[in-house]
């Protein structure tokens, strides 16, 4: 399981954005294309909400890959 930690000053992370930052996705539009097709899965439901702030805690899956952030 891959881990994304965020800065002090950092609150949350999209979940787009997540899923560049793992290099799951090319870019940010492919991003919107998988979470809008129910491809994502957030704490193991299907998310479709682009911008999901993901907070501390919060694990993602794509395609059998999964990651978490801390």
């Amino acid at each position: 399981m891959e881990s994304f930690k965020l800065r002090a000053d950092e609150e949350y992370i999209e979940l787009n954005n997540l899923l560049k930052t793992f290099g799951w996705v090319a870019t940010g539009g492919e991003a919107k294309i998988r979470i809008d097709n129910g491809e994502v899965i957030v704490n193991g439901e299907i998310e479709t909400r682009r911008r999901k702030k993901m907070k501390v805690g919060d694990q993602v899956e794509f395609e059998g890959q999964k990651g978490k952030v801390e």
